[in-house]
C-alpha cells in the first residue's frame, strides 16, 4: 500500500493559471505551460522561464532529448532547450492559426507541426536537436487538424535503396514517395526518409475527430471522434486504411473528453461525468470504474481527466473536488483457470481545486497534476506502519496517522505539519519522523501531545521504552525523546554504515550496508551486544543488499531479507535490473554467533520440498517478514510468486516454527484475505493486518472472524490454532502452542503431554481442527472424544473406508466446520462425487451442478433432481425436473392440485407419455372427448380403441386398429368382434395383432380350413403340430399336414406321412433338409428311397450324412459318379473320430484317392493320398498331373529319398537344357535322394549335350569330372558295381582333357597341337569322348590357315571314308569350306557343305558354384 505525497510547483507570480502539462519521456523534466488575462501566456521548465503577450497551445518534449516544442495561439513554433534556454523559433509565415499539431517522430528526427487552416509541414532536427533551415515540406488541406501519428515502416524495407530506385524511374518506388495521398478524413504521408515512417492525420469536415491510436501489435488504427464515435481501420503495408467497424460509445462527448488509449486494446475515456468508462476493443468488452464514498470520496463527485502509467498498471483519475483517485489493475485466475482483470480502487490523495489534467512522469513514482489553483507533483512513498505492545498505527494521509490499541479498544487519529516518512509505537509512545526531524508524542488521554522534537537526518528509527534509536555514518545512536545521545553504538568500517534497524521485545537488531548483522540486548540501562558482527555476504552467494532484519522475542534469533543479485534482460526495456529472489530468510543462532551458525535456512529450499504436500508454496518470495512479539519460536512472512512486479495478489501468509534443533518448521499457510492490505505484525494468537477504512469487517471466505473487530485501519485474524480461543489465559496459549509445535514436529507423546491438563471443549477442538492441517486422524479421534462429539466421531469412522486420505480428512474437517478446506481436500484427492455431496449439503447448488457437469457426470441426474427437491422445498416450482428427466412423473405431482398450470405445462412440453398420462386422469374423470384427443397426441391407438369400443364405436376403433398395425389395438378389436360373434373380423384383427393361436382356434371351431393353412405357417410349431394333427385327423389335405410337420421341425413324422401317403415331391423338399444330426435310420430310408428313383447324387449325400462312407463310396464307383472336392471333403473323417478308427479312416482315404485316381483327379488324389500317409502314392498321381510346379513343391516338403528321385526322375524327362532352374532341381533332389548313380548319369547326358550342341569339350569335362565325384561316393557306399563305369569315365575325361589341351596349345605352338590331334585320331575309343569330326575340323581348320588345302582336302576325305554320311559343316566352318572348294576346284554335295548348328540362344549354362554346393553338401551325407 502506498501513499503520494505532493510538492508544489512554484511557479513565477506572472506565470497565471497552468492550463498544459508535459513529461519528458526519459527525463525528470516537467513543461508547464500557463495563461495570464493580464501578462498573456508562458511556458516554464525548472529554472527556465518563456513568456509570450499570448497563450500556449501545446507542449511536445523531444523523445530522447531535454528539447521542448512549444506551440502558440498565434501559429508561432518555438524549440526551448534545457537546461540552456536556447530558443529556437520555427521560420515564420510557416503557420498563421493557432497551433493544433505538434508531433514528434519515434527517434526525434522529425517534427510534425500543423494549425488550425490545416497546414501541415515536416521538419528535419540533428542528432544534436538543432533544426535544419526550412521545413522539408508542406501540406495544405484547408480543415483544422485535430490529430497526428507516426507508423513506422516494416523494418525489411531500405529506405535508401527504395530511393535509389525512385531516381532510376522505378515507378513502384515514386509511387511510395507519393505524398499527396489524401482522403475525406485526413491523409497519409510516406515522406521515405531515413525515418521511414508514415504519417497519419485527421482533419475536421463534418465531425472533428478527437483522438487517433495505433496499434503497432494488431497494424490496426483507431479514431475517436468529439461525438465518441469509434472506427477501427486495418493498415496495409502501403499506407492505405479499411475500415473494419464503427461503433458509437457510450458516455458524454465533446472537445472536454479524456480520452487514453493502451497497447493491450483498452480505451479509457473521462468526460466530467461520476464514472470512467472502458472499452476492451481486444476482447468487445466495457465496463465502467465509479468512485466509492467509504473510502473518502463525496456523493457527486465528478472525474474529469485520467491518466495511465502501463509498467505499473495503475489508472490515475482527477475530480472537480481536489482528489486523485488511483485503480491498479490485477489479474484474477478463476477456478476453472478463465483470467479476469479488475481494477482495485486504492485511498485518495486530498489536494485543491478543480483538476483538470494529470500525466505520469518519467519516473514510474511521480505523478503531475494541474488543477485550477496550482500544479503539483505527486511522489510515491510506502506506506508507513507499525505494530508493538498491542498498538498499531497506519499512515492514512501523508500527514495523517490513526493509531489503535487494542488493550484498551481506543482509536485515535494524529495529525502533523509534515509528511510522514516513518512511523514508531511503543505502549504510551508515538514516534514520527519526516526525515529530517523526529517529534515524539504521548497519550494524555483521548488525545496526543508532543513531548519532544529534534532534527535528525537517521536514514532508520527504531524506538524501545524511553529510548530512540537513529543512525549516523559508522554508529547507531540513543537519545532520549528530546533529542539528547545518550549511547553510542559503534561499528569499524568493515562492518559498514548502519541502515536497518528493528526492535523486538527487549533485543535490538542492526544491519548495515556492508552486509553486517550484530544484536544488541536493551533489557539493562545500556544496550549490550551479545556478539560481533558477522558479515553475511560469506554466508550468502551472490548477496546484493540487506532489505529487512528482524529478531526473535529471546533475541536467539535473526531472519533477514535480503536482494540477491541475478540480472535479468527485459526485451521491452532493454535494461538490466535487479530481483528479490527468495533467499530471504537466513535463521542465525546468536549465543554462539563468533564462532559458529547453527542454523541456515532458506524458505524457498522449504518451500520447495514442501511441494507434495503444500504445492501452492512452490516459486514464491517474501515480500515482508516478523517475529511474534512474545512467542521467541514463531515466525511468519508474507510470499507472492516470483513474476509478480509491481503489485502482489494472491499473497500467501507462511507461518514456521523455528528453532535450534530443527531448524525451520512449516507451521501453517493461509492466503491473505482479499479485503485486506498487508501484514504488520504477529503476536499470538492474532495476526494483525492494515486494510482500507470501512473494509475491516468484509472477511473473505478463508479469514476467520476477527475477534473482536477492528473498526479502522487495523484489523487482526485470530491464528489458525487459536480459533476460537482468543480469550483463552496464557497458560492455555502456552499450551496450545507447544501442542502445535510438537505436532508439526511428529512427537505425539510430548504433544499430548502438553494439553492433558486441559478440559476445555473449545480447545479440543481448535486441536482437532489443527489435525485437519496436519492430517493426522489418530489424533484427531482422541480430540473428537475430548469434545464428546459423537456425531463427528462416527462420521470420522465411516469414512475411513474411503482410500483417499485426504477423502477421510475432508469428513473430519465438515464436521468441525471447516468447510472451504474440505472443498479444497476433495477437490486435490480428485473426489468430485462427494465433492458434489458436499455442495448439495451446504446449499451450494450452483457449484454441485457445475462439478456434475465437468467432473461427475454420472451423478449429473441425480444432483438435478435433487436440486429440483431443493427449489421445490423453498417453494420455487421452477420446473427444474427436466434437467434430471423426472419431469414425466415428478411435475404432475407437484402440479396436481393446479390443474389448468398442469395442462398449460403438459401442452406446451408435447411428450408423449404426459399426454398418456393426462388421457388416463381425464378418462378417470369421464372426461371421453378430452381424453381420446390426448391419447390421439400420445399416439396411443390401445387407448383409443378402448374408449372407443367402450362408447359402443367399434367400427372408428376397427379404422384405427388397421391405419396403425398397432398389435394391442387389433388385438382389443379382435376380442370384441369375437364376443359379438363375427369370426371373420375377428380372425382378421387377431392376425393383424398377430395372436395367431386364436385365429387357429376360431378357424378349427367354425371349419374354416382354408385360412387355416395360411395361420398355422405364420405361427409358432405348436400351433403348427396342431394344425397338422388336425389335418391328419381330418383324413383331408395330407400334403398340408407332411409340410406343418415338416415346419415344426417333426421331420420323422413327416417323412413316415410323407411314405405312407406316396408323397415324393414333399419327399424331395424334406431330403434337402436333412443333415448329419438327422436320424442315420431316417438319412438311410431316404437314400434308398432316392437310390430307387434313380437320383444317385443326393442319395450319396445322405449316405455320407449317415455316415455310411463306404456305400457312398461303393455307389460312385458303380454309377460313375463324379467325386468333387467337397464330396471328398464330406467323406473325410476328422482325426480321433468315433465312427472310424485310424486305420480304417486312412483305408477310406486310400480308396477315395484310388477313385479320384480312376476319373483323372490326380490333385484331389494326391491331398488324400497325403492325408492317409501314402506319400509315395501321392508323387505318382501328382506326376500323372504334369503341374511340375506343385511336383517340385511336394518333393521339397515330404523329404523323403524315393520322392526326390521320383521328382528328379520327373524333370529329366522335361527340356531342363532350356530352363537352369529345372536342372538345378534335378541335382537338388538327386543329392538330397542319394542317388548319386542317377545324379552322374545326369552329368553325362549334360556332358554330352555340351559336346553334341555346342562343342563346350571344357563345361563338358566340367560335367564329366562331377560325375566321377559322383560315382567315386556311389562305389563308396556300393561296393564294386560301378567300378567299370568309373573306369570308362576316367578314359573319357583322359581324351578330352588331351584334346583341350591340344586346342589350348595351338595358340603357342600349332604343330605340338597338330601332333597330338594325329595321336587322338589313332585311339580307338576316341569316338564316345571326342568326336572324331571335331579332331578332323580341327586338323582341317589349321590346314586351310596355312594354305595347305591339299592336306586338309585329304583330312576331310578321310573324314568322309570312316564317317560316309557325316554333315561336315558341323565340324568345318563355312569360311574354311569355301576357300577349300574354291581350292581344290571341286563342290561338296549340299547336305554336305550346308553349316548347320543347333539354335543356341538357349544355351545350356551351369552354375559350376551351385553344383559345387551340391557335392560338398553331398560329401558331408551320412553312409
Amino acid at each position: 500500500m502506498a501513499v503520494y505525497f505532493d510538492h508544489r510547483v512554484e511557479a513565477p507570480d506572472s506565470s497565471g493559471t497552468a492550463v498544459l502539462l508535459a513529461w519528458h519521456s526519459s527525463q525528470p523534466l516537467l513543461a508547464v505551460g500557463s495563461v495570464s488575462p493580464a501578462s498573456g501566456g508562458s511556458v516554464d521548465i525548472y529554472l527556465q522561464h518563456v513568456k509570450r503577450g499570448f497563450s500556449p497551445a501545446l507542449l511536445r518534449w523531444h523523445p530522447t532529448k531535454p528539447l521542448l516544442a512549444v506551440g502558440w495561439e498565434t501559429g508561432e513554433t518555438l524549440l526551448l532547450t534545457h537546461p540552456h534556454g536556447e530558443h529556437t523559433p520555427l521560420p515564420p509565415n510557416t503557420h498563421t492559426a493557432c497551433i493544433t499539431l505538434l508531433e514528434w517522430s519515434f527517434t526525434g528526427a522529425r517534427l510534425v507541426t500543423g494549425d488550425q487552416a490545416g497546414v501541415l509541414a515536416m521538419w528535419k532536427v540533428d542528432a544534436r536537436g538543432r533544426l535544419h533551415g526550412n521545413h522539408l515540406t508542406k501540406q495544405q488541406y484547408n480543415k483544422p487538424l485535430t490529430n497526428c501519428i507516426f507508423r513506422p515502416t516494416p523494418p525489411a524495407e531500405d529506405v535508401s535503396k527504395l530511393a535509389k530506385a525512385a531516381v532510376s524511374g522505378d515507378e513502384d518506388a515514386l509511387d511510395k514517395f507519393n505524398w499527396r495521398k489524401a482522403s475525406k478524413g485526413g491523409g497519409v504521408w510516406s515522406p521515405g526518409s531515413q525515418e521511414g515512417l508514415t504519417i497519419y492525420a485527421s482533419t475536421v469536415k463534418y465531425y472533428s475527430m478527437q483522438k487517433l491510436f495505433y496499434s503497432e501489435r494488431r497494424a490496426m488504427l483507431a479514431v475517436v471522434t468529439d461525438s465518441l464515435l469509434l472506427s477501427q481501420f486495418s493498415l496495409g503495408p502501403e499506407g492505405g486504411a479499411q475500415e473494419l467497424s464503427k461503433v458509437k460509445l457510450s458516455g458524454r462527448g465533446g472537445q472536454n473528453a479524456d480520452i487514453v488509449w493502451t497497447e493491450s486494446g483498452l480505451l479509457i475515456t473521462a468526460s466530467g461525468e461520476q464514472l470512467i468508462r472502458l472499452w476492451d476493443l481486444e476482447r468487445d468488452d466495457n465496463y465502467v470504474l465509479s468512485l466509492d464514498e467509504n473510502l473518502g470520496f463525496e456523493k457527486g463527485e465528478l472525474l474529469n481527466c485520467v491518466s495511465y502509467c502501463p509498467a505499473k498498471e495503475v489508472l490515475a483519475a482527477g475530480t472537480n473536488r481536489g482528489r486523485v483517485a488511483l485503480w491498479q489493475m490485477v489479474t484474477v485466475t478463476n477456478q476453472k483457470g478463465d483470467i479476469k482483470t479488475q481494477w482495485r480502487l486504492q485511498t485518495p490523495t486530498e489536494l485543491e481545486g478543480n483538476i483538470s489534467q494529470l500525466q505520469w512522469g518519467s519516473s514510474l513514482h511521480l505523478l503531475a497534476v494541474c488543477s485550477t489553483s496550482s500544479v503539483l507533483i505527486l511522489s510515491e512513498h510506502v506506506m508507513c506502519s507499525h505494530y508493538s505492545q498491542q498498538v498499531a498505527a497506519v499512515q492514512l494521509t501523508p500527514t495523517q496517522l490513526s493509531l489503535t490499541y487494542f488493550s484498551t479498544d481506543t482509536h485515535l487519529t494524529l495529525r502533523t505539519d509534515t509528511h510522514i516518512r516513518a512511523v514508531q509505537v511503543a505502549k504510551d509512545t508515538v514516534t514520527v519522523w519526516d526525515g529530517r526531524c523526529v517529534t515524539v508524542y504521548e497519550v494524555s488521554g483521548q488525545a496526543l501531545r508532543s513531548t519532544g522534537s529534534f532534527q535528525c537526518d537517521s536514514v532508520a528509527l527504531a524506538v524501545h521504552e524511553e529510548n530512540i534509536y537513529t543512525v549516523e555514518p559508522n554508529r547507531v545512536q540513543v537519545r532520549t525523546p528530546q533529542g539528547t545521545v545518550k549511547q553510542l553504538l559503534v561499528f569499524s568500517e568493515a562492518e559498514g554504515n548502519p541502515i536497518l534497524l528493528n526492535v523486538c521485545r527487549s533485543y535490538l537488531a542492526v544491519g548495515t550496508d556492508a552486509a553486517h548483522v550484530r544484536v544488541f540486548d536493551l533489557t539493562r540501562r545500556e544496550a549490550k551486544p551479545l556478539c560481533n558482527a558477522k558479515n553475511m555476504a560469506e554466508l550468502i552467494p551472490d548477496l546484493g543488499a540487506l532489505r529487512s532484519v528482524k529478531c526473535s522475542a529471546n533475541g536467539n534469533q535473526v531472519s533477514i531479507l535480503i536482494t540477491q543479485v541475478r540480472t535479468h534482460t527485459h526485451t521491452h526495456t532493454h535494461t538490466h535490473t535487479h530481483r528479490t529472489f527468495l533467499r530471504a530468510h537466513i535463521i542465525l543462532r546468536v549465543e554462539n554467533f563468533d564462532s559458529v551458525i547453527v542454523a541456515v535456512m532458506m524458505v524457498i529450499t522449504v518451500c520447495r520440498r514442501s511441494r507434495d504436500n503444500e504445492p501452492e508454496l512452490a516459486s514464491r518470495y517474501p515480500v515482508s517478514q516478523f517475529w511474534d512479539d512474545s512467542e521467541p519460536r514463531l515466525f511468519v512472512c508474507e510470499t507472492v510468486h516470483v513474476n509478480s512486479e509491481f503489485h502482489h495478489v494472491d499473497v500467501l501468509v507462511v507461518t514456521f516454527f523455528v528453532t535450534q534443533e530443527h531448524g525451520l518448521l512449516l507451521q501453517d499457510t493461509q492466503p491473505k484475505p482479499p479485503a485486506l492490505q498487508g501484514l504488520l505484525g504477529l503476536d499470538t494468537p492474532y495476526y494483525y493486518y492494515t486494510c482500507k477504512p470501512g473494509e475491516q469487517n468484509m472477511d473473505s471466505d478463508n479469514a476467520p472472524p476477527a475477534a473482536p473487530p477492528s473498526p479502522h485501519m487495523v484489523v487482526r485474524r485470530a491464528l489458525r490454532d487459536f480459533v476460537g480461543l482468543e480469550s483463552c489465559d496464557k497458560q492455555t496459549r502456552d499450551a496450545m502452542l507447544n501442542f502445535s509445535f510438537y505436532l508439526t514436529i511428529g512427537d505425539m507423546d510430548e504433544a499430548f503431554r502438553a494439553i492433558k491438563l486441559i478440559k476445555s471443549e473449545a480447545v479440543w477442538e481448535n486441536m482437532a481442527r489443527m489435525c485437519v492441517k496436519s492430517r493426522r486422524l489418530d489424533v484427531a479421534r482422541v480430540c473428537l472424544g475430548n469434545m464428546g462429539s459423537a456425531r463427528a466421531a462416527r462420521a470420522l469412522r465411516e469414512a475411513e473406508k474411503e482410500p483417499e486420505l485426504e477423502a477421510r480428512i475432508a469428513v473430519l474437517a465438515t464436521q468441525l466446520g471447516m468447510l472451504d478446506e474440505a472443498e479444497r481436500l476433495y477437490q486435490s484427492c480428485g473426489r468430485f462425487d462427494l465433492l458434489n455431496k458436499f455442495y448439495q449439503a451446504a446449499g451450494q447448488w450452483q457449484q454441485a451442478v457445475e462439478t456434475a457437469e465437468t467432473h461427475d457426470r454420472i451423478h449429473l441426474r441425480t444432483t438435478y433432481y435433487n436440486y429440483a427437491q431443493h427449489l421445490e422445498a423453498l417453494g420455487d416450482k421452477s420446473l427444474a425436473y427436466e434437467r434430471s428427466d423426472t419431469h414425466r412423473f415428478e411435475v404432475p405431482r407437484m402440479l396436481m392440485e393446479d390443474n389448468l398450470s398442469l395442462e398449460i405445462y403438459i401442452n406446451k412440453m408435447k411428450d408423449k407419455s404426459l399426454y398418456k398420462w393426462w388421457g388416463h386422469y381425464l378418462e378417470s374423470q369421464s372426461e371421453m372427448e378430452s381424453a381420446l384427443r390426448y391419447y390421439d397426441h400420445a399416439q396411443d391407438y390401445l387407448s383409443q380403441v378402448r374408449v372407443l369400443c367402450y362408447v359402443g364405436n367399434i367400427q372408428k376403433a376397427s379404422e384405427i386398429a388397421n391405419e396403425t398395425g398397432n398389435r394391442a389395438a387389433s388385438y382389443h378389436v379382435a376380442r370384441q368382434y369375437e364376443g359379438q360373434e363375427k369370426i371373420s373380423q375377428a380372425v382378421h384383427f387377431y392376425t393383424r395383432a398377430q395372436a395367431y393361436n386364436n385365429a387357429i382356434r376360431l378357424c378349427k371351431e367354425n371349419n374354416m380350413d382354408e385360412q387355416l393353412m395360411n395361420l398355422a405357417l405364420l405361427s409358432n410349431p405348436e400351433d403348427m403340430m396342431d394344425t397338422a394333427c388336425y389335418y391328419e385327423e381330418k383324413g383331408a389335405h395330407m400334403d398340408r399336414a407332411v409340410m406343418l410337420y415338416h415346419k415344426a421341425g417333426h421331420v420323422s413324422k413327416a417323412l413316415e406321412l410323407a411314405f405312407a401317403t406316396e408323397q415324393f415331391g414333399a419327399l424331395q423338399l424334406i431330403a434337402e433338409d436333412l443333415n448329419e444330426n438327422s436320424d442315420p435310420a431316417l438319412l438311410a430310408r431316404c437314400s434308398d428311397f432316392f437310390i430307387k428313383h434313380s437320383q444317385y447324387q443326393k442319395a450319396v449325400e445322405l449316405l455320407v450324412a449317415a455316415k455310411k462312407y463306404h456305400d457312398a463310396l461303393q455307389l460312385c464307383l458303380d454309377q460313375n459318379l463324379t467325386i468333387t472336392e467337397d464330396l471328398a471333403e464330406s467323406m473325410t473323417v476328422s482325426r480321433g473320430s468315433a465312427h472310424l478308427t485310424e486305420v480304417e479312416r486312412k483305408e477310406l482315404l486310400e480308396q477315395i484317392a484310388d477313385c479320384c485316381m480312376r476319373q483323372g483327379n490326380y490333385h484331389l488324389a494326391t491331398k488324400k493320398y497325403t492325408q492317409a500317409g501314402k506319400k509315395a502314392h501321392a508323387m505318382r498321381a501328382l506326376l500323372k498331373s504334369g503341374d511340375t510346379e506343385k511336383i517340385v513343391f511336394f518333393a521339397g516338403v515330404s523329404r523323403q529319398r524315393d520322392i526326390y528321385v521320383m521328382a528328379a526322375n520327373y524333370l529329366q524327362s522335361l527340356d531342363w537344357r532350356k530352363d537352369p532352374e529345372i536342372m538345378k532341381n534335378i541335382i537338388s533332389f538327386y543329392t538330397k535322394g542319394r542317388a548319386l548313380d542317377l545324379l552322374a548319369g545326369f552329368y553325362e547326358a549334360c556332358a554330352q549335350v555340351e559336346i553334341d550342341d555346342y562343342q563346350n569339350y571344357e563345361k563338358a569335362f566340367g560335367a564329366l569330372s562331377e560325375a566321377c565325384k559322383c560315382l567315386n561316393k556311389a562305389k563308396s557306399r556300393s561296393g564294386d558295381e560301378t567300378d567299370q563305369r568309373l573306369a570308362e569315365l576316367t578314359q573319357r575325361l583322359a581324351l578330352i582333357k588331351r584334346f583341350i589341351q591340344a586346342r589350348r596349345l595351338y595358340e603357342e605352338d600349332p604343330a605340338a597341337a597338330v601332333l597330338e590331334c594325329e595321336s587322338l585320331l589313332e585311339e580307338d575309343d576316341l569316338d564316345p569322348a571326342v568326336r572324331v569330326g571335331d579332331v578332323f575340323g580341327f586338323l582341317v581348320e589349321h590346314q586351310c590357315q596355312h594354305g595347305n588345302y591339299q592336306k586338309a582336302w585329304a583330312s576331310l576325305e578321310e573324314l568322309r571314308r570312316l564317317y560316309p554320311s557325316v554333315n561336315v559343316g558341323l565340324y568345318v566352318s563355312q569360311q574354311s569350306l569355301e576357300a577349300l572348294q574354291n581350292a581344290a576346284g571341286i563342290r561338296l554335295r549340299h547336305g554336305d557343305a550346308t553349316h548347320t548348328r543347333r539354335d543356341t540362344d538357349n544355351t545350356l549354362a551351369h552354375n559350376g558354384e551351385d553344383e559345387e554346393e551340391e557335392v560338398e553338401e553331398d560329401e558331408n551325407l551320412d553312409d
